[in-house]
């Protein structure tokens, strides 16, 4: 699911000797698992997730990312780093830079295979666009995990992710709450991220089925664009420039975040709301602080050890079809609940760098 307005280094690779704490005690974890998996229209189930408790041998996994640009990413590679850490197998994660690299990604699994990769996690820059690598990989007996974008095909090994279409639907519920049918009409600036990523086009579209119908929600024509603070940071600029008569801003957590600083500079933190349709560290804290409305949790770090949990699982040819299609509980966060939300399982720990390896 940027660049992030807490900044962090990116320079150096942290090898698995850093200081942070694992936490063994994430499980059993409230999730969902979609039968038959990786169907759309599939039937869900409430259940515990349960990994293993260590990994039978250190397999090598390869693990690709979009980039590494915000908190988000910087969460998933938490929950990714620490399952790794806790099962006692290796890891080496690639980031690709951005939404436009859709080569350079494959590029990288490509040679992360060659280097001996017995397993890859993907985090997917395009739905379509790799469909033809987990096809060859699959052909290699390579198990491939789809991590928090999704990817389209039907030989990935599992998925872990959430609907990013009920993350979308969730944040125009939220909205809905507070502007039913018959109030007064108000005008949502809506800004999904970059067209094209499978996560996004889910997002907009839960986001849109959720408000048509509502009257009181005018929700003006999305405006696209790569997930980085300066991009942002212009369409929503271009927005309240074109539309003084604006209400809130919508979108991606990067969005929401870059909105803050916007918003107040112009003394506008009183009359244009914000909201995020999944959460960061930068939402997190702008909730806390009342400058941000709410963002729904898709416990982003757990999505990452569940990803590392079915590599191992199906490596030992211990990947129970139960297993193979799972959602952590999708969650609302607000002033309501802010305070009694486990941080551990939905966001990284305030002083955790990006990890690329694990030996």
């Amino acid at each position: 699911m940027t660049r992030r307005v807490i900044s962090f280094a990116l320079t150096a690779t942290f090898a698995a000797t850093c200081a942070f704490p694992a936490h063994a005690e994430w499980f059993p974890y409230q999730a969902e698992s979609t039968a038959p998996a990786f169907a759309a229209n599939g039937t869900r189930t409430a259940f515990s997730y349960q990994p293993l408790s260590k990994a039978a041998k250190p397999w090598d996994v390869c693990v690709s990312f979009p980039h590494m640009k915000d908190a988000y990413w910087l969460g998933v590679d938490y929950g990714v780093v620490e399952e790794s850490r806790r099962q006692g197998v290796k890891m080496h994660l690639v980031e690709a830079g951005g939404y436009t690299n859709l080569n350079k990604q494959i590029s990288q699994i490509e040679d992360c295979v060659a280097r001996g990769a017995q397993a890859v996690i993907i985090g997917a820059i395009s739905a379509d666009g790799l469909s033809s690598l987990v096809k060859s990989l699959a052909a290699k007996k390579i198990p491939v995990v789809d991590v928090i974008n999704g990817i389209n095909s039907p030989e990935l090994t599992a998925k872990s992710l959430v609907s990013f279409y009920t993350m979308g639907q969730s944040a125009a519920e939220y909205l809905i709450k507070l502007h039913p049918a018959g109030s007064p009409k108000v005008k949502i600036g809506w800004f999904p991220g970059p067209a094209g990523a499978g996560w996004v086009e889910a997002a907009h579209k839960g986001f849109m089925d959720t408000v048509k119908g509502n009257a009181s929600i005018q929700v003006l024509a999305p405006k696209y664009g790569d997930t980085g603070k300066e991009a942002q940071s212009k369409l929503i600029e271009d927005a309240l420039q074109a539309n003084p008569d604006l209400n809130y801003i919508a979108g991606t957590a990067v969005t929401a975040e870059a909105a803050v600083g916007l918003v107040r500079s112009r003394n506008l933190q009183d009359k244009v709301k914000l909201l995020s349709f999944y959460m960061t560290p930068g939402v997190y804290d702008g909730i806390q602080k009342g400058r941000i409305l709410a963002a729904p949790a898709d416990s982003m770090v757990i999505q990452g050890r569940i990803a590392v949990d079915q590599a191992v699982r199906a490596l030992e040819g211990r990947l129970e079809e139960k297993d193979r299609h799972v959602s952590p509980k999708i969650f609302v966060v607000d002033s309501s609940n802010v305070k009694s939300v486990k941080l551990d399982d939905i966001l990284p720990p305030a002083n955790f760098k990006p990890v690329f390896e694990v030996k």
